[in-house]
């Protein structure tokens, strides 16, 4: 037998074209004799389309368009493709077997994950029944995505006859995901001795990241080929036919790629969801605050080389505590990367509005609200600019930032898209030293010197916070891991520091609920991983 995986990036809702994409990979694979395509979860609509499940008139379009698809199909071939499914029984997360011009068989999904980003038992009834085909010789069972993480289903598929399992998902990326599902297929094949192709979807979708990274896998859970990441890709798979006596189909080797490594892999699915967001929306480009320091860097390489020069832009907006190496670096970065740069002193501005709450403020020292004026006109510039152009502003704030709230509403929290919120200060580090291995975008001094808000005279962000260090791994603790505060401090942790970090996470909910929404990759993430109340009584 001989398939195609057909990794695509797909548009959620857009089913005209999320159809037509399927087609071209249809007739890419009949082009080279292949018997069958796969292609990722619902990838008539993409993965996952939330809300727009509980509307009638989605779920028919989604079948007509699948109808309309099968119709098309090239007649020597066999695809799966997947759809929400509504039947007399219920609402289904479904795999559509098309062939002969029309929908052959269903294969409704029977785990419904309900915890970090998923939330399938909003939507979806379980299935409750294997479906099992013949195609080139071997006989294939359908799974989606959860079904391969437990037992159940492919129990059912095995005593259905399957020789083979074919595996349609909607797997997002995280620094640990990639080892966590070949670890459950790898567990599946050695209970049953199924091999498995496993077909996953890739792009930026929101807050989520879907890395690709399809692979296949022997009935010894040996990966004999994996598809790039981060890169919508179709690839041909020859499988031998079960011999006489043997169940087992067998993929023949191929050499595969490898993963890059985490700094890599983020810093890949960090440029897709940039490149995707603004693309998908829309957007003809993004305009960025560069200050001089780390964050507004790294934001700026991931921008350049998701979008090219062209599509960026970057505005300084100097005042009179910024030190003159920030204005430098500025203006070196923007040069070295071939963007349009503007500076515009904000110090005019921020006089006026001193004179403007003088009465106000009078009686009350002086203190972070005067810090904040110069943030907020900083993002009342970059809106403006972005309202003017149709740019989206990307904000520059980190996770440990959003962690402890060491951010300004309606300030740096201003903007469309937070390319660097699931990034502690730490990574953020570590991806700037990787980008620059390609060629030096980013200064040493950037790099190696004191972080600063510069918001005040000598400030360093140290002033406020814990070593970075110290943060990341106290954020981490009790944030990813959920760890007390007490088991965070029996591990070494400077107890002042510890409550510090506990305390700041915990009164900055409010922050957090208002901040954009940003790429999501770490097995945690404000967002749809993070669902805390504001308002609580709750102390531990």
């Amino acid at each position: 037998m001989k398939a195609v995986i057909a990794q695509l990036n797909l548009v959620v809702g857009d089913l005209k074209r999320n159809a037509a994409k399927i087609l071209d990979a249809a007739r890419s694979a009949a082009a080279v004799d292949a018997e069958l395509l796969l292609t990722p979860e619902l990838s008539i609509c993409s993965y996952q389309p939330e809300d727009l499940l509980l509307r009638p008139s989605f779920i028919a379009a989604c079948k007509a368009e699948v109808e309309g698809l099968a119709a098309q199909l090239p007649a020597t071939l066999a695809a799966i493709v997947g759809l929400p499914w509504r039947d007399e029984s219920g609402l289904y997360n479904a795999a559509a077997l098309l062939r002969g011009g029309k929908i052959e068989a269903i294969y409704r999904k029977m785990d419904l994950p309900n915890y970090s980003v998923f939330d399938d038992k909003r939507y979806f009834d379980h299935g409750n029944a294997a479906c099992v085909f013949d195609v080139g010789g071997v006989r294939l069972g359908v799974l989606i995505c959860e079904d391969v993480w437990l037992s159940r289903a492919t129990v059912l598929a095995r005593e259905a006859g399957a020789q083979m399992l074919a595996v349609i998902n909607g797997s997002p990326f995280d620094t640990e995901h990639l080892a966590a599902r070949e670890a459950a297929c790898r567990e599946r094949v050695d209970e049953q001795g199924l091999p498995i192709l496993f077909c996953n979807l890739v792009g930026g979708q929101d807050e989520i990241v879907y890395d690709g990274q399809s692979f296949v896998m022997n009935g010894e859970g040996e990966v004999t080929q994996r598809l790039p990441g981060f890169a919508e890709t179709i690839a041909v798979i020859e499988v031998d036919a079960p011999t006489a006596g043997s169940h087992r189909a067998v993929p023949k080797p191929v050499r595969y790629n490898t993963p890059q490594g985490r700094v890599a892999d983020v810093y890949a699915a960090l440029v897709l969801a940039v490149k995707d967001y603004i693309n998908k929306n829309r957007f003809p480009g993004i305009v960025l605050g560069l200050s001089g320091g780390i964050d507004s860097a790294v934001v700026l390489a991931i921008a350049v080389d998701a979008l090219g020069r062209d599509r960026v832009r970057c505005v300084m907006l100097p005042s009179k505590f910024n030190a003159s190496i920030s204005l430098e670096d500025a203006r070196w970065m923007a040069g070295v990367q071939g963007v349009r740069y503007d500076e515009i002193p904000i110090e005019p501005v921020y006089e006026a509005f001193e004179a403007a709450l003088a009465d106000q403020f009078k009686g009350y020292p002086v203190d972070a609200s005067e810090e904040n004026l110069q943030s907020r006109i900083r993002g009342t510039i970059l809106m403006g600019i972005s309202n003017k152009t149709g740019n989206l502003v990307l904000t520059t704030g980190n996770k440990s930032e959003m962690t402890t709230g060491y951010a300004t509403l309606y300030g740096d929290m201003a903007g469309g898209f937070a390319v660097l919120k699931d990034c502690d200060k730490e990574l953020v580090y570590e991806l700037a030293n990787w980008r620059n291995q390609f060629g030096r975008v980013i200064p040493e001094r950037v790099i190696t010197r004191a972080p600063s808000a510069e918001l005040r005279n000598d400030q360093t962000d140290q002033d406020s916070l814990p070593e970075y260090p110290i943060l990341d791994e106290i954020m981490a603790l009790y944030m990813e891991q959920n760890l007390s505060a007490s088991e965070i401090k029996a591990r070494g942790l400077p107890p002042a520091d510890v409550d510090k970090v506990v305390r700041l996470l915990r009164i900055n909910e409010y922050k957090r609920r208002q901040a954009p929404v940003g790429p999501r990759v770490t097995p945690r993430a404000y967002g749809r991983d993070w669902r805390y109340p504001i308002t609580s009584g709750w102390r531990e």
